[in-house]
């Protein structure tokens, strides 16, 4: 019942390689995303890439190729109208991720065709993985974990605040920019495996989960990459037996993992007496160590 289905079907097993390869992925750089407070941002990538990839398929192009072109059109859009125009960066996001997702609707509202490859764009194909889907996720984990072992002191003060990272010799921009290249990776490699719409729930719900318990950025990726392996394996087992959708249900069950060690953390907090002169202090993104 709960190794079975693996060992008797083939595209299970490589839906289950690919939702590990992707939940590691997405702990490491979601780590990142919970301490900068990138959610907002990471959302805006996950559906500004939407365009890029309907216009990659009406082209009969890959799919990985326009979501890239998106990325790169989302994340420099939002550079360009936050110098230029001296809007605030939410405000630069938000035009552009409302904008970008607009159009993706406008082309794919093109053709009926988009129709099946639509819902594969918003939430994946997960049972449809392939060896050559598995190395491309391979090769997006390497890189992203590169990037965030050579930048993992400055992506830290930069999560405390931007004026010590300053202070410390940082490009704050240049930084930002490469923190934000590490989620556009994540998120163009990850969407054929979950989604464009599902993506940004398994860079955000492990690594909060993480976020509750690790005071050191290594203890908060390995607890997100242990609940997002673990969610996917109860996912999919879900979605075995009860005949549900693979992506939707696993990170679903993320999201219950944060839900379930949020009630624990407040009912520790609850059930701890702190002596005479103890003051209990909230969790801060400052807590976190190298």
């Amino acid at each position: 019942m709960f190794i079975e289905p693996f060992l008797n079907n083939e595209f299970l097993r490589y839906a289950l390689a690919a939702g590990i390869l992707v939940a590691i992925t997405c702990a490491v750089a979601g780590t990142f995303v919970v301490l900068r407070g990138l959610a907002f941002v990471g959302d805006a990538l996950a559906h500004g890439v939407l365009p890029g990839i309907a216009t990659a398929l009406l082209l009969g192009v890959s799919g990985i190729v326009g979501a890239a072109v998106g990325a790169v059109a989302m994340m420099g859009g939002v550079s360009l109208v936050t110098r230029r125009f001296r809007l605030s960066g939410d405000t630069a996001i938000g035009l552009l991720f409302v904008g970008m997702l607009a159009l993706g609707v406008i082309i794919t509202s093109r053709s009926d065709a988009f129709v099946g490859d639509l819902t594969r764009i918003l939430f994946g194909e997960l049972l449809g993985v392939s060896r050559s889907d598995l190395l491309l996720q391979l090769c997006a984990l390497a890189l992203v974990g590169l990037i965030a072992f050579v930048g993992r002191r400055p992506f830290l003060l930069l999560s405390v605040d931007e004026g010590l990272a300053r202070t410390s010799g940082f490009s704050i921009r240049i930084f930002h920019n490469v923190m934000l290249t590490m989620v556009a990776i994540t998120v163009v490699a990850s969407f054929q495996t979950v989604g464009t719409l599902l993506v940004l729930g398994m860079l955000i719900a492990p690594a909060a989960t993480g976020a509750l318990f690790a005071r050191r950025i290594s203890s908060m990726m390995t607890i997100a990459a242990i609940v997002g392996t673990l969610s996917t394996y109860i996912g999919l087992l879900l979605s075995y037996h009860f005949d549900i959708a693979a992506g939707a249900t696993i990170v679903f069950t993320a999201v219950m993992f944060f839900a379930l060690a949020a009630i624990f953390t407040e009912v520790r907090k609850a059930l701890s007496k702190p002596t005479d002169g103890e003051h209990e202090h909230p969790h801060a993104h400052g807590h976190v160590h190298i």
